[in-house]
């Protein structure tokens, strides 16, 4: 009986310790994040994609490619997973069609999404230079690339307004 009890135990102690280690949480918010996105791309009339408020401002369509420029670099400098794009390659580009920017950010996601699951969280806190300047922990560069995104879908919805569409409800929770 004692064994057996040591034994169940032990899978309890292990079962525990596999919930904590995963990312589950984090991954979660970016599914989030994912799908709050969609719905501001959505939003968007396809005539839209191309609007910039000031000739100095950036289109509605590249302020997502910008955005997820960033997110496939900093989540592969977070999480050591290979980017399938080239620093900044995808705001260059210039694409202002509605489904093909919409495919190229939910790729971007998806990049993210998968990555951070993959990734062992007891090295999120292993320190990484970002940009060859900012010295922070794995998970501060995911959080800022969280940030990040968080800023530029913020600036889209006086975009959405400018293109007298409704930009989506807040999505908190």
């Amino acid at each position: 009986m004692k064994k057996l009890f040591a034994v169940l135990t032990s899978i309890l102690i292990m079962t525990n310790m596999q919930a904590q280690n995963s990312n589950d949480d984090i991954v979660k918010e970016w599914q989030r994040a994912k799908n709050y996105t969609k719905e501001y791309l959505d939003a968007m009339p396809e005539t839209g994609y191309s609007l910039k408020p000031t000739k100095e401002m950036r289109s509605f369509a590249a302020q997502f490619l910008h955005l997820s420029d960033a997110i496939y670099g900093f989540i592969a400098a977070a999480t050591d997973e290979k980017s399938p794009v080239g620093f900044g390659e995808l705001e260059k580009s210039n694409d202002v069609n509605k489904t093909s920017v919409t495919n190229k950010v939910m790729a971007a996601y998806d990049f993210a999404i998968n990555a951070i699951k993959k990734y062992p969280k007891e090295n999120l806190p292993q320190q990484v230079k970002m940009f060859g300047r900012f010295e922070m922990s794995k998970l501060q560069a995911i959080e800022k690339c969280f940030e990040h995104q968080t800023h530029h879908r913020g600036q889209a919805t006086v975009y959405l307004r400018l293109a007298g569409a409704t930009p989506p409800a807040e999505k908190l929770f």
